[in-house]
């Protein structure tokens, strides 16, 4: 952990961030924005899953919201990975997917991420393709939603990373 990110702290999220989680999504100006209803949602249901970096007022600045994948419950859908601008070029992204993964590994059981990231979204790939090589593991690629499956217009395709086998958890 850097300096920058020592005033920080990783938890998981509370039903209360779900506003924050929201605006922080919405000024993203990359993500899909979803309902703010479905980031209330997020944090009562998918906590577990999640993470949230809040500053030293407890406010959120960053999160990673995912899932586990019902058919594959060895695999962790990360949904969307967002940080405040003012908050930029700390490496927060990467201290919060990293930590959400270390905490899956260890309570879920964890052996794969997964993820998907439109062609146009270089910070993204940039993002997982690091964590990939961190973590020591393989990195696939493959185009799981094209674009005219999307029906709200024009959309690019969507890539699934996998990223797996991760490191059991030490201990």
């Amino acid at each position: 952990m850097t300096a920058a990110q020592a005033d920080l702290q990783i938890d998981r999220p509370r039903v209360a961030d779900g506003a924050a989680l929201w605006r922080i999504a919405r000024d993203s100006e990359v993500l899909d924005l979803n309902s703010s209803y479905s980031y209330l949602l997020w944090c009562r249901d998918f906590a577990a899953t999640s993470a949230v970096a809040r500053d030293g007022h407890g406010v959120p600045v960053g999160f990673v919201t995912g899932y586990i994948r019902p058919d594959r419950p060895d695999t962790l859908l990360v949904w969307q990975v967002a940080v405040d601008h003012a908050y930029r070029g700390r490496r927060l992204a990467a201290l919060l997917l990293d930590g959400l993964a270390a905490r899956t590994v260890t309570e879920r059981g964890i052996t794969t991420v997964e993820t998907t990231i439109s062609p146009d979204n270089t910070a993204s790939q940039r993002l997982f393709t690091s964590f990939a090589e961190r973590h020591g593991a393989r990195l696939e690629r493959e185009v799981l939603f094209d674009t005219e499956l999307f029906p709200d217009g024009p959309h690019e395709p969507e890539v699934l990373y996998r990223i797996g086998p991760l490191p059991a958890a030490a201990g």
